[in-house]
């Protein structure tokens, strides 16, 4: 099924990220818990794709398995910055060969070497040639934040119209902790004529190292309470990751309360994490679990 249908029923939606191994020992253990995420009957469910190819061969594997044996629609990542036409154009005909519907996609991010392909610089031109390739449902990202190598705020909305024109038909937000932040970010894109479906990303926080990779990666403003929350639990594990649990469910409750009924949960790999948030809400987003 296609994701767009899916939002398309105006009811709260409930998903969940999956990412796949490094390496090919841990793919057993990755797909294990992809399974048992997807026990949990979420709306669909999305799987990350490797820069460079150093996962990627592994995500239309995990993709295939929870689309056709667990039947929940599958969000393919496809990333573009490291990658040719041809390789694009070679995931893309695994996908339709596995009846995968859905692709995510994304310029990706610089590898440290430097190593780039030339024939995509941005997730646009990428959308456009997945349009062309088939009949996909195709999301983006969005920063309610403004992207790191964005300008400003006004211009990285003005990459997303771009994104839209080019034939997204959704877009997923990057991780954020004030719900304040996407209220606003909301307003200003429908002002600027933006209207597909806009999916919220939300993190649970579960130890303090995740903390630090968020701050050097994406630069997310931290709340004071978020911020007094990880001062006060972050030196007790099992403390910081209820509470960080806690603060994700507060946040999911909030944005659909106030009409925000996408939600895209970052549920790094962990089944217990993704089943404690479906739990609840369980009558919040009826359907899942069931």
């Amino acid at each position: 099924m296609k994701i767009r249908e899916i939002l398309e029923q105006g009811r709260p939606t409930l998903s969940f990220e999956v990412f796949p191994p490094k390496t090919e020992d841990k793919y057993e253990t990755v797909e294990q818990a992809a399974k048992e995420i997807a026990g949990l009957s979420p709306d669909f469910m999305s799987v990350t794709y490797g820069a460079g190819g150093g996962t990627s061969r592994y995500t239309v594997d995990i993709a295939s398995v929870l689309n056709n044996e667990y039947h929940v629609p599958a969000l393919a990542h496809l990333t573009c910055v490291s990658s040719t036409r041809q390789q694009v154009h070679h995931v893309l005909t695994e996908l339709k060969e596995r009846g995968i519907e859905n692709v995510l996609a994304l310029r990706g991010d610089i590898p440290k070497d430097q190593k780039v392909a030339h024939d995509y610089r941005y997730a646009s031109e990428l959308i456009r040639e997945i349009k062309k390739s088939g009949d996909f449902c195709i999301g983006a990202a969005c920063y309610p934040e403004g992207h790191v190598e964005s300008a400003n705020k006004t211009a990285d909305i003005g990459y997303l119209k771009e994104k839209v024109e080019a034939g997204c038909d959704f877009v997923t937000t990057q991780m954020f902790f004030d719900n304040n932040i996407l209220y606003n970010y909301l307003y200003r894109i429908r002002e600027k004529g933006i209207t597909v479906p806009v999916v919220a990303g939300i993190m649970p926080v579960t130890n303090v190292s995740q903390i630090k990779r968020i701050c050097e990666m994406s630069g997310t403003y931290l709340p004071s309470r978020f911020k007094a929350i990880v001062d006060r639990f972050g030196d007790n594990p099992a403390a910081m990751k209820q509470a960080g649990i806690a603060y994700a469910t507060e946040q999911i409750i909030d944005l659909i309360a106030n009409g925000v009924n996408g939600i895209h949960v970052y549920s790094m790999n962990k089944p217990d994490v993704a089943w404690r948030i479906q739990e609840s809400l369980s009558e919040i987003i009826p359907g899942t679990g069931k």
